[in-house]
C-alpha cells in the first residue's frame, strides 16, 4: 500500500458513506423495496446497489426481482423512501469534518456524488459540511456517472488541477473505479465491514491520525 501523496493539489471526496452516515437511510429505504417483493436484504444485497446510481440501483433490483424493464418504477420508489429517511437527518462520519476542514486550508476541494443533486445538497446540508464545498458534482449533472470517470474529470477540471496532481476518497466500488478511471490517486474507507476495493491507500476511518498529519503538509508551505 502506497503513502498518500505529499505533492496533493486538490482532493475529491466522495459522499454517501465516505463523508455523511446516509447509507443507514439507503439501507433502511433499500430494506423496505426487498421487503416489498418478498426478500430479505443483506450484506449480498448491500453490496449489489452499493455506489450505484438511483437509476442503476433500480436496474439492479428490477434484476434481482425478475422484473425486467421495472427500473424505472422501482428506482422511483427507492428516491420516495431515501428522501423520507433523509430528511430526518444524517450525521458527518467520524473525522470528516476534521479532515475536509484540514484539507481545504490548504488545497482546493470538491464533492463527486453518485447521488442526485437533491440528495446529495440535502446530505451536505443534514452534516454540516455544505459550506465547506464551494463546488461539488452530482450524477444527474454529468453525461455518465460512477462507474465512468467523468464526476471526477469534471471535479478536477473545476479545481484547475491535473487529476494525477488529485486524490480521491471513496468508500466502494464503484467509487474506485470511477476515480481510477479519471487518474486520481484512490484512497480508500469501505463502508462495507470486511471490504477492501482496489485502492492506493486504505483506512478504516477518516478520524485516523495519518489523514490530518498528511492533510496539515498539504499546500505551498507542505514538504514535496
Amino acid at each position: 500500500m502506497r503513502s498518500l501523496p505529499t505533492g496533493t493539489e486538490a482532493v475529491v471526496f466522495d459522499c454517501d458513506g465516505l463523508l455523511v452516515n446516509t447509507e443507514d437511510c439507503w439501507t433502511v429505504a433499500e430494506t423496505a423495496v426487498f421487503a416489498a417483493h418478498g426478500l430479505p436484504f443483506g450484506p449480498a444485497e448491500k453490496a449489489l446497489v452499493l455506489g450505484r446510481t438511483l437509476e442503476a440501483a433500480g436496474e439492479a433490483m428490477a434484476e434481482h426481482f425478475g422484473r425486467p424493464g421495472a427500473g424505472a418504477e422501482i428506482a422511483a420508489g427507492l428516491l420516495a423512501r431515501v428522501r423520507k429517511e433523509l430528511a430526518r437527518g444524517a450525521e458527518a462520519l467520524p473525522g470528516a469534518v476534521d479532515l475536509v476542514r484540514a484539507c481545504r486550508a490548504s488545497v482546493p476541494v470538491a464533492v463527486a456524488s453518485n447521488s442526485p443533486r437533491e440528495l446529495l445538497d440535502t446530505a451536505l446540508e443534514s452534516a454540516g459540511l455544505r459550506d465547506f464545498f464551494p463546488m461539488s458534482f452530482a450524477a444527474d449533472e454529468v453525461s455518465s456517472p460512477k462507474p465512468a470517470p467523468d464526476l471526477y474529470r469534471t471535479a478536477c477540471a473545476a479545481l484547475g488541477v491535473a487529476p494525477e496532481r488529485s486524490v480521491a476518497f471513496e468508500d466502494s466500488a464503484t467509487g474506485v473505479a470511477a476515480a481510477r478511471a479519471a487518474g486520481l490517486f484512490v484512497a480508500v474507507v469501505p463502508s462495507l465491514p470486511g471490504g477492501a476495493p482496489d485502492h492506493d491507500w486504505l483506512g478504516t476511518s477518516l478520524a485516523e491520525p495519518e489523514l490530518l498529519d498528511w492533510a496539515g503538509g498539504l499546500g505551498p508551505g507542505g514538504p514535496r
